[in-house]
């Protein structure tokens, strides 16, 4: 089978690795923005709230959050918005799209361990589903999560007894590649589709994601393998990837410039892209801490700010990981 396929298996397939709940951070196979501080999530609450001030989103906003594995990152932007616009809870609407049904009972359980009865979680299965007047989507890491085919000087690979061969021919794969300056390397497959249907799921819309890439496709292989914290190269001697399929989450760097061009292709504009450490202190990261330090003591302040700093130090996430702003007008 062409390698996007068996990526799909590997990840959403009936016994694939996203088809059930996976820890996240110590317990996890890695560590994300959102097991790493709350204030990930309560400086994009603060974020929606300029948004809504401003005039872009209405009070009564769906906030949807594409890919939320355990539900963690809306439920930390409900509670800051609780804390620090309270009113807004009466009308804003929450949801998650999630086509796993495990995931769904694993994020329900979550929120109502977390809200009890003050928040009604809407599901989605897809984003076709929605028909909404204002929207905030948010998601992190979901980019290099779309399957992708490998290319190697004009051929695409596929896998045959859990062995990549590069012999197939395919001329629009072969014709990004050479959009992309790419002469091998990952060619995402997707992200035209999600850009559509997203397009067509709000009148107008804010989109954010977090993810780690660059605005260039680097012309190498960065597809790897994360397990126990561990990470292996995909064509890495060592790697079993008989025993790894299914069990670990594969993923690559993103080329944040295919991700514009298929927004860019449906009329919707990129309206910034930024490392993560400029995003989030232009949207108030720094002044939910300076807030946090009037009410907390210093040794609560000094463990949230150690947090924090791996968010936006650049040796750490701050530069490594990107965020990417859509707007639909």
């Amino acid at each position: 089978m062409r390698f996007s396929d068996y990526m799909h298996e590997w990840l959403y397939g009936k016994e694939g690795y996203y088809a059930s709940y996976h820890p996240i951070g110590k317990k996890g196979d890695f560590y994300t923005a959102v097991s790493t501080s709350k204030f990930f999530g309560g400086t994009i609450a603060k974020h929606i709230i300029a948004r809504i001030d401003e005039g872009f989103l209405r009070p009564d906003s769906l906030i949807c959050e594409i890919g939320a594995h355990h539900g963690y990152l809306l439920a930390d932007i409900i509670e800051f918005i609780h804390t620090l616009r309270p009113q807004l809870l009466q009308t804003l609407r929450f949801g998650i799209v999630e086509r796993f049904e495990a995931l769904r009972e694993a994020q329900k359980t979550y929120f109502d361990e977390s809200f009890g009865n003050a928040i009604a979680l809407e599901h989605y299965g897809d984003l076709s589903e929605l028909n909404e007047r204002t929207a905030f989507f948010i998601a992190n890491e979901i980019f290099d999560a779309f399957g992708c085919e490998l290319f190697y000087k004009g051929k695409i690979g596929r896998v045959e007894n859990h062995k990549i061969i590069f012999d197939l021919d395919d001329p629009s794969i072969s014709a990004l590649a050479e959009k992309y300056r790419q002469d091998r390397g990952e060619i995402a497959i997707g992200y035209d589709s999600f850009a559509e249907a997203m397009k067509g799921s709000a009148e107008r819309f804010e989109f954010m994601s977090f993810d780690y890439g660059e605005l260039d496709a680097r012309s190498d292989f960065s597809i790897r393998v994360y397990q126990n914290h561990q990470v292996f190269p995909l064509f890495d001697e060592a790697l079993n990837l008989a025993e790894a399929f299914g069990k670990t989450d594969i993923t690559y760097d993103v080329n944040f410039t295919h991700v514009k061009a298929a927004y860019e292709a449906q009329g919707i504009a990129c309206t910034q892209y930024a490392t993560q450490l400029v995003a989030l202190i232009e949207m108030g990261i720094l002044d939910l801490l300076a807030i946090l330090k009037e009410h907390v003591s210093d040794e609560v302040y000094t463990q949230e700010l150690e947090k924090v700093k791996i968010l936006i130090t650049p040796t750490l996430m701050g530069e490594r990981f990107k965020m990417i702003r859509f707007v639909k007008e």
